[in-house]
């Protein structure tokens, strides 16, 4: 069984909010370590066509976040359904729907967002409902265990891996809490630049903790 971190960046809060960014790195609970990432930018006209929904409390919420994080909003993206299918081809790579768990930041957030886009284009999502798995639950009952923020913060792709490496650090290979803080590490270089402004699948080979 592989597991899936996944982070989207969205113009809402709900499950049919508009989505701008998808990003998710792979990674190995039992060696402690992260693999490949994926990063896509979302058109917003081709998203809210596709029946996302804006929510202008979000909006105000964006113009208050820093310069790299609203740069997303500046570059061309691929249409939904394009994206859709990029991300659907790399978790095929990672394995088949029932082998794979995704774990999202909230249990109705993520990936119920994602998967409510899928939906909606009448495409099969690429992981089955019962692997779904929140990060956000695990986080809550081990506060004690501290990360410290690597690349651009909610930038997808940099959020995933923050996000692999702090429960990497709050699991053992045995699902046993590691007693350490984690520093994250950005998707490569390019994560804060290129990486962030691209509108195509990164393949990123990240390094584990």
């Amino acid at each position: 069984m592989l597991d899936v971190m996944l982070d989207l960046e969205t113009m809402g809060n709900g499950p049919d909010s508009a989505i701008i960014a998808i990003g998710a790195v792979e990674f190995d609970i039992d060696e402690q370590k992260t693999g490949h990432g994926f990063y896509v930018h979302v058109d917003l006209e081709s998203a809210v066509k596709a029946g996302g929904i804006v929510d202008a409390s979000t909006v105000l919420w964006w113009m208050k976040q820093g310069d790299q994080a609203r740069s997303a909003f500046a570059r061309q993206g691929e249409r939904m359904e394009v994206a859709l299918h990029l991300f659907s081809e790399w978790m095929a790579v990672r394995g088949a729907q029932k082998d794979v768990r995704v774990w999202g930041n909230g249990a109705a957030f993520d990936n119920v967002i994602l998967a409510s886009a899928y939906r909606r284009l009448g495409i099969s999502a690429p992981w089955m409902f019962w692997n779904d798995r929140c990060y956000r639950t695990v986080k809550a009952l081990h506060p004690d265990v501290k990360m410290e923020r690597a690349g651009t913060h909610h930038n997808a792709v940099d959020d995933a891996i923050s996000q692999a490496g702090h429960l990497l650090a709050m699991m053992g290979s045995n699902g046993e809490v590691r007693g350490a803080s984690v520093t994250a590490q950005p998707a490569c270089e390019a994560s804060s630049g290129e990486a962030a402004t691209s509108t195509v699948v990164l393949d990123l080979n990240t390094k584990g903790q």
